[in-house]
């Protein structure tokens, strides 16, 4: 018994500190939301966040293979919701994101590549990455508004600037919107979701990482969010409104994902009937 209790243990060990956090999935879903263009039913958003270069596992080398099996699931936008870079991860590397952004050139969508900061590329110098995004060619929307046209109708890409370092701009980010058309609200943290109107079509977010471990039973111990596990992970519905929050690619503090596993997310969006 104990030495099969010993051999399990290793077992959960190397797949929370190992196995799981060097994989990567590509997750495909298809959400319906409203207000949306017919013309653009079938729209597909690549969605990755967090990739937290430097982190274990998470090096250049695999950036680079990220980036190339994105391109291979050809999707129409690609959007990357903060946390580029690292700080204070056991066994972590800092990488510049200078060179993370030189990889993250490499991306190729019809309607482009557009980001938003998080905490910890704040926590860094956010005007220097958002300036070594730019720098590539990758549209930085700091509280700031992007209009989209793809077979010929509009919507609108509203990038929220990081809740937890520069505050909550989600009204007067919005009110720069003059016309009807749809919205896609991009920030790195959930916890911005209450203050979304119906108007907004999707609010795609990462930061929680999904909790990086989720326990049989005991659920997700350890969540970066006020509201605990409530916008943890994947679509949430509440009063006609509609998130969708990625796990994200890297890790931040420990290096664990426990059933968790990294993703980048090719989102659908096709309109609600």
């Amino acid at each position: 018994m104990l030495l099969l209790a010993t051999a399990v243990a290793l077992a959960l060990f190397l797949w929370a500190f190992w196995l799981e956090p060097a994989s990567l999935t590509f997750v495909e879903q298809t959400v319906a939301v409203h207000p949306w263009h017919r013309q653009h039913s079938g729209l597909r958003i690549a969605v990755m966040s967090d990739l937290h270069v430097g982190a274990p596992h998470r090096d250049l080398m695999t950036l680079k293979k990220l980036v190339s099996e994105t391109n291979e699931h050809k999707p129409d936008l690609v959007v990357i919701l903060g946390d580029f870079v690292i700080q204070d991860v056991l066994g972590g590397r800092f990488v510049s994101p200078e060179a993370i952004a030189k990889e993250l050139a490499g991306l190729r969508a019809p309607l482009g590549v557009v980001a938003v900061l998080g905490n910890h590329d704040w926590w860094l110098d956010g005007e220097r990455v958002r300036r070594a995004l730019a720098s590539e060619g990758l549209t930085v929307l700091l509280n700031q508004n992007l209009s989209v046209s793809h077979n010929g109708q509009s919507f609108w890409l509203m990038g929220l600037d990081d809740l937890w370092t520069r505050g909550n701009h989600v009204q007067p980010t919005l009110a720069q919107i003059q016309d009807r058309e749809p919205i896609l609200a991009l920030s790195h943290n959930p916890d911005v979701f209450p203050d979304i109107p119906r108007r907004v079509s999707l609010t795609l977010a990462g930061h929680t990482h999904g909790g990086q471990v989720n326990l049989p039973l005991a659920g997700r111990p350890v969540v970066p969010s006020r509201f605990g596990e409530r916008f943890a992970y994947g679509l949430i519905e509440e009063g006609g409104r509609k998130l969708f929050v990625t796990g994200g690619v890297g890790t931040s503090i420990l290096p664990v994902r426990f059933r968790v596993q990294p993703e980048v997310v090719i989102l659908t969006l096709v309109p609600e009937a």
